[in-house]
């Protein structure tokens, strides 16, 4: 009887599992998505990223900065029935420019953004990201090195204000542009790279634990040294059609994906 009830209960979860895998890529499929976002599936790997991280239909999951809402297009139809999607950036208000973009990435189509939660994150001075120990999972996608300048301690303040609202055993889900380590990291990241073995010390002395790493979002391409920074390469394309040929080849960054769980 033990022997039925266990089998019955693998099969179970196997079944919730493939169902989950189905929505995750049905929402990365959705018709919903624009055709430049999707276009951007071949460097972002979404499937394969938030599979890594662990992603289920039924968490409380917080995505940072989202502005334009390129993962918000995938996460809020993911989340929608069974879980909750908090996008925690700048206030919602006119005279802020991300905040005013992720609103307007909001009301352009309710039925698959009515239910995202908008909360505030504006380090390094305002965290009201969620209520403490609530959120099974944050993500971040190509913020980090934008804080790197407020210094290391304000730094090291965002990352427990995150921990704060983390489940213990909750995940960090982090993905950046990657500094080889040969290479100089200045004090602010004015390159838009950072060194990998820098950011696991910044996010595990704040109370994580690095859980993983994966190199889905690898470019071995991508030298990092550009004369406009990580700007220079897609999507950006600082230098406009100066050597577009060039960098569209090289594609876009490559990327640090770093799995980290609260302690």
């Amino acid at each position: 009887m033990k022997r039925l009830i266990l089998a019955a209960m693998l099969a179970t979860g196997l079944a919730g599992a493939a169902q989950a895998d189905d929505a995750l890529k049905a929402a990365i499929a959705g018709e919903h998505r624009s055709a430049a976002n999707k276009a951007r599936d071949v460097y972002r790997h979404p499937y394969e990223t938030l599979t890594f991280f662990g992603i289920r239909p039924n968490m409380t999951v917080v995505e940072l900065a989202p502005s334009g809402g390129w993962y918000t297009e995938i996460l809020a139809p993911y989340l929608r029935d069974k879980g909750k999607l908090i996008g925690a950036g700048e206030a919602i208000q006119p005279d802020k420019r991300y905040g005013t973009t992720f609103k307007k990435k909001l009301d352009s189509n309710p039925a698959v953004f009515d239910k995202v939660v908008p909360s505030v994150f504006e380090p390094p001075a305002t965290y009201q990201i969620a209520a403490p120990n609530s959120v099974d999972m944050v993500l971040t996608f190509r913020n980090l090195h934008n804080w790197v300048g407020n210094g290391e301690d304000a730094l090291r303040t965002t990352f427990k204000e995150i921990h704060k609202v983390l489940k213990p055993g909750g995940v960090l889900g982090v993905v950046d542009h990657r500094l080889p380590a040969s290479m100089t990291q200045d004090a602010k990241a004015s390159s838009g790279y950072v060194h990998e073995a820098w950011v696991i010390k910044m996010v595990e002395s704040a109370g994580f634990k690095l859980a993983g790493k994966s190199e889905v979002n690898a470019n071995p391409k991508d030298t990092a040294n550009h004369e406009k920074g990580v700007w220079t390469l897609p999507p950006v394309l600082a230098n406009k059609d100066k050597d577009r040929e060039k960098y569209m080849a090289i594609g876009e960054s490559d990327r640090m994906t770093l799995k980290f769980v609260k302690q």
